[in-house]
């Protein structure tokens, strides 16, 4: 009867750990649209900020559903602890580490903006960044982590995840670079002298 009942709560723990990753994937992805002000056509740009916060949140709940199903299934063998300290503990410490690591960086990034309005935007901001650092680690937490890590599908998932961050923050430097560039050129060109 124990397997039965913990086959559902595995596949629900690898399930929500994979949509999770895609989820957070696209956050990172519409916060790089947002702080660019790139916005989808006409549309005003509030509909890229819109869309990032629903994403987000709906990343938190699935990330929640990751935990309390790893909590659950006795196969994991979760502690409390280490989902929210990176322990050495357990059969995968550095793993089980990475994504405590990128959990207690999400904690902090969802914290701070829901006491944005009473935090200076400088403070908020500089917390936000970790939100580009908890990504890595979520990733590498899901190569490392499961059955699925080494699987055909998992990796294509996985590869598409890395080059669409990798594309947009390449975009997001690149934006910055040609800014800055125009910004600094801009007497040179109109026959100024630097």
């Amino acid at each position: 009867m124990g397997s039965l009942t913990a086959a559902p709560v595995w596949y629900l723990m690898r399930g929500s750990g994979v949509v999770t990753l895609l989820l957070l994937t696209a956050v990172v992805m519409l916060g790089v649209a947002t702080t660019s002000r790139w916005r989808p056509g006409r549309l005003p740009r509030f509909v890229t900020l819109g869309l990032h916060r629903s994403i987000s949140l709906l990343a938190v709940v699935f990330l929640a559903v990751h935990i309390v199903a790893a909590l659950a299934d006795p196969y994991a063998q979760v502690r409390v602890l280490q989902v929210v300290l990176p322990l050495p503990l357990g059969p995968y410490p550095l793993w089980l580490g990475l994504g405590a690591l990128s959990l207690d960086f999400l904690v902090a990034v969802i914290v701070t903006s829901l006491l944005r309005h009473r935090l200076g935007r400088r403070t908020w901001k500089s917390v936000h960044w970790l939100a580009y650092a908890s990504w890595p680690l979520a990733f590498a937490h899901g190569l490392g982590m499961g059955s699925d890590a080494r699987t055909a599908w998992f990796l294509a998932l996985a590869s598409a995840s890395l080059a669409a961050v990798v594309l947009a923050a390449a975009w997001r430097l690149l934006g910055s670079r040609r800014e800055h560039d125009k910004y600094l050129g801009a007497p040179l060109e109109s026959g100024g002298t630097a």
